[in-house]
């Protein structure tokens, strides 16, 4: 059976190995892009735009996204969470980049440093106050508590504003972050099934139930048998690009339930920068204080 899947997937595959998959069917799924002049694969409606690169630095790897669009400049911006952007037009090679990114490899690992110090003033056990950070996508929200007559939740880009009839009331502020915090994981983890499940869908995989637990050592797990994915609500923390690895990793489970040779010949067929947004995963969330419920 699995030899048959496998001939299948080969079968199915274009001249550069990738799936005929990407290339249609689905219309959530854009077909792939042209390569850049870097040689890199383009990004699909998958991979949020941004390619994951790294540069080593005096034995020190820093990793970055690289976004190609329409600037005339080559453009750095850090983030508090520790991401590092990119953004450079298409006409630049990649070699310009990486030496653009190790130029400033001095301020960027002075300002990450900086970060992960902050960070850890972060990672106490929350109270639920106004200036507290939590992290969602990647980005760190700072919490804006209020008094109103009625209890609510909302975030921006910047804030996720809490109104509690008592500020004080710590259980009450607890149990609505709680809540927008599982709302949030269920709306993002089950858009990003929605973009990869045709992926794996042409090889007769039902689609899976998809839950969400605070795990203990996992980012995510499945049950192939009773079709069900459960993630780690802490993965909504990461980039976007690191939970697309993670639900995509599962759903491959649902070809090959190992980690064979011919699972991670699949992933890297359907993923080919999966490496890359695993090492960022381990390094964003090694580097954030999460909450965790």
């Amino acid at each position: 059976m699995a030899r048959d899947i496998l001939q299948k997937r080969q079968e199915a595959a274009s001249p550069c190995g990738i799936p005929k998959r990407l290339e249609a069917a689905s219309p959530r799924v854009n077909r792939l892009p042209a390569a850049s002049p870097c040689g890199e694969a383009a990004s699909s409606r998958f991979s949020s735009s941004y390619f994951t690169r790294e540069v080593a630095v005096g034995g020190q790897k820093i990793f970055f996204h690289l976004e190609r669009k329409p600037v005339k400049n080559l453009n750095l911006r850090i983030r508090m969470d520790g991401g590092v952007f990119v953004s450079a037009n298409r006409t630049v090679p990649c070699a310009e980049i990486d030496q653009f990114v190790r130029s400033r490899s001095k301020y960027i690992l002075t300002a990450l440093q900086k970060f992960k110090n902050a960070v850890r003033l972060n990672s106490q056990p929350k109270k639920f106050v106004s200036g507290e950070t939590f992290y969602i996508l990647g980005r760190s929200l700072r919490l804006k508590v209020s008094c109103a007559e009625k209890d609510s939740i909302a975030s921006d880009e910047a804030y996720i504003y809490l109104a509690v009839r008592d500020p004080t009331d710590f259980g009450t502020k607890s149990r609505i972050v709680r809540r927008f915090m599982d709302q949030r994981c269920m709306a993002v983890f089950a858009e990003v099934m929605d973009d990869l499940y045709p992926l794996v869908g042409k090889y007769e995989v039902k689609r899976p139930m998809l839950k969400i637990r605070a795990l203990a050592s996992r980012w995510g797990s499945c049950l192939v048998r009773k079709g069900v994915v459960t993630l780690n609500r802490r993965l909504l923390a990461a980039p976007r690009c690191c939970i697309e690895y993670v639900i995509l990793h599962e759903l491959c489970h649902f070809i090959h339930p190992n980690h064979s040779d011919q699972f991670y010949a699949l992933l890297s067929a359907l993923m080919p920068d999966w490496k890359e947004r695993k090492k960022l995963l381990n390094q964003t969330m090694s580097g954030i204080g999460v909450y965790d419920g």
